[in-house]
C-alpha cells in the first residue's frame, strides 16, 4: 500500500472514530416525568352568636343576668384552643366614681343550661381584663372544651351569669353609670401533622 493510501486510510479512520465518539455523546436513552403540587392552606373561622351578648339597663346592686352564646367553628381546620380578651370602658355619669364599676360586675362561667349552679370559673370584669389569654383558656375554656378543642363544623354553647354585686355598702357612685364590654374570642390551630 502506498504512503498516500496509508495516510488517506488513517485520516478516514480518524474521522470515522471522531464521528463515533462525537455521535456517542448525543446518543442515549432518556425518559422524563413531571409532577404538579398544590399547597392549599386551611382556614380557622371562629364565630359567635349572638354578636351582642348582653344589653341591659336600669341595673341595681343584687341584679343578675344569665346569657347564652355559641361558639361556631366554621373553618376547615380544628380549633385547639380559644382565648378570650376582655376590654371595657366605664362612662361615669356624675364624674364621682372612686372605684371601677368593672370591679362590681361579677362574671360566672357556667357548665350548661341544666346545671346553672355549676360554676366553671368566677371573677370580676376588672380581674378578667387583667388576666392573660392563656390563664383564661386554662380556667374557662379548657375545663369545658378539654383536649378535643372545637372540631370543624361543631358548635359549643357557653353560659355566662353577670352579677351586679351588692357589697352591702354605699354604691351610689354608680347610679347612672354604664359599662361597655367587648369580648374578643381568638382561636388557635391544632399542632401540625405529617400529611
Amino acid at each position: 500500500m502506498s504512503f498516500k493510501k496509508q495516510i488517506g486510510m488513517g485520516i478516514t479512520t480518524a474521522v470515522l472514530g471522531l464521528t463515533l465518539i462525537g455521535g456517542g455523546t448525543f446518543a442515549y436513552f432518556s425518559s422524563s416525568a413531571e409532577t404538579n403540587s398544590t399547597f392549599a392552606a386551611g382556614t380557622l373561622d371562629l364565630s359567635t352568636e349572638p354578636s351582642t351578648l348582653i344589653d341591659v339597663d336600669n341595673l341595681k346592686p343584687g341584679d343578675s343576668m344569665v346569657r347564652t352564646f355559641e361558639l361556631h367553628n366554621n373553618g376547615s381546620l380544628d380549633i385547639d384552643t380559644v382565648y378570650l380578651e376582655t376590654d371595657y370602658s366605664v362612662i361615669d355619669a356624675e364624674g364621682n366614681n372612686s372605684s371601677d364599676f368593672g370591679e362590681h360586675i361579677e362574671v360566672e362561667f357556667l357548665y350548661n343550661v341544666n346545671n346553672l349552679d355549676e360554676v366553671i370559673y368566677k371573677t370580676t370584669l376588672a380581674e378578667l381584663q387583667d388576666m392573660t389569654p392563656e390563664a383564661i383558656n386554662e380556667n374557662i375554656f379548657y375545663p369545658d372544651l378539654g383536649d378535643k378543642g372545637l372540631p370543624v363544623g361543631t358548635t359549643h354553647d357557653l353560659f355566662v351569669k353577670f352579677n351586679f354585686v351588692d357589697n352591702g355598702e354605699d354604691q351610689n357612685e354608680f347610679q347612672g353609670d354604664s359599662l361597655d364590654l367587648t369580648w374578643t374570642f381568638v382561636a388557635t390551630q391544632t399542632e401540625g401533622e405529617v400529611k
